[in-house]
């Protein structure tokens, strides 16, 4: 009877241990199996209107929607932004076209998905009155503000070579588009490349514009370029960004005053002047996304424009080659948006 009793109570001992034991693991398995919180996409931009779709996304509501969490960067240096994405410390950038071609030439991991917008008049060279500064080629001997190796001094470039000049013709100042914008309304400098509102405000001072991207039409493009192990390692967190800047810029599309709104906030304007903005942008819808790709079989725009930058930097020797636009350029995302 003792021994029975001994064996009974070793037994419940036992058993108490293996309870003990199931207890104390259970919460570090569920632990185990509860999913990690996601961490949120991070997308850097610089301040433009015609990263709207944006702006519109995360205001609306449609990436949430999506089941994506979006926070939105500003990185307005060319630099800094490349330097964040190979960093990790953003999951994408929006830039323009030859700025994203620049960075692949340069070794960022990258793949073009989406195209924002096309410049038409939103992009320009101001100058100032009195300066005898009526045409292109009378840059020449002057001082001109822009960002060196940005969409700017591709514009500019362009210009210039059109005109018969190069770089080397004018007294160049190396400054971002807003603080060569604030250079020249300061009369600092002769003339600057920039964006609106600058351009919008140099002219109700007094001022000219010189020209603009109505002069090269589809020249300055801008697209939304992800890390590739983003693309490769989450295809849904990307298709899903995807779709919904397709959302928004049929939103934006159809709905022009709630628009300027909402970017009027995002970068602290006055909606009227968002709306004057807003006409000198085409924003690319799907469709347009569709035709700006194009196909293996027939390759868009996109890959003309893009050598053209490819070509621009090498010969500003800011590249050593131009790199092979078809390791970069992904239509697969666009092309798997429900229409």
């Amino acid at each position: 009877m003792q021994r029975k009793l001994v064996a009974l109570l070793l037994l419940a001992a036992m058993l108490a241990i293996v309870v003990a034991g199931c207890g104390a693991n259970k919460p570090a398995q569920q632990a185990a199996s509860q999913p990690a919180e996601k961490k949120p996409i991070i997308i850097a931009y610089t301040p433009w209107t015609g990263y709207g779709a944006l702006f519109v996304a995360k205001e609306k509501g449609m990436f949430k929607n999506k089941g994506v969490d979006v926070e939105l960067q500003a990185i307005e240096g060319v630099g800094d932004r490349k330097q964040a994405l190979v960093a990790g410390k953003i999951q994408a950038m929006a830039a323009s076209l030859d700025v994203s071609v620049s960075a692949a030439g340069e070794g960022v991991p990258m793949k073009f998905v989406w195209a924002f917008d096309a410049s038409n008049g939103a992009d320009g060279i101001i100058v100032k009155k009195g300066k005898g500064i009526e045409k292109i080629a009378d840059l020449k001997g002057k001082e001109v503000a822009f960002h060196r190796g940005s969409a700017s001094h591709f514009l500019l470039s362009t210009l210039l070579e059109k005109n018969g000049l190069s770089d080397s013709d004018i007294k160049a100042v190396d400054m971002k588009a807003s603080e060569a914008a604030s250079a020249f309304m300061a009369g600092k400098v002769d003339a600057a490349v920039t964006w609106e509102p600058h351009l919008g405000k140099a002219v109700a001072a007094g001022d000219s514009i010189l020209a603009t991207t109505k002069d090269t039409p589809g020249l300055i493009a801008d697209v939304l370029a992800f890390r590739e192990d983003m693309v490769k390692n989450n295809p849904d967190t990307v298709q899903a960004v995807v779709a919904a800047l397709a959302e928004a810029t049929d939103y934006m599309n159809k709905n022009p005053e709630e628009t300027s709104k909402i970017l009027a906030d995002a970068f602290k304007m006055k909606p009227e002047e968002v709306a004057a903005d807003i006409k000198t942008v085409k924003f690319y819808d799907l469709k347009d996304n569709l035709q700006f790709y194009g196909t293996k079989e027939n390759p868009g725009p996109i890959f003309d424009v893009g050598k053209r930058a490819g070509d621009f930097y090498v010969k500003l020797k800011l590249l050593s080659q131009a790199p092979d636009l078809n390791k970069f350029i992904d239509n697969t995302f666009i092309t798997k948006v429900k229409q």
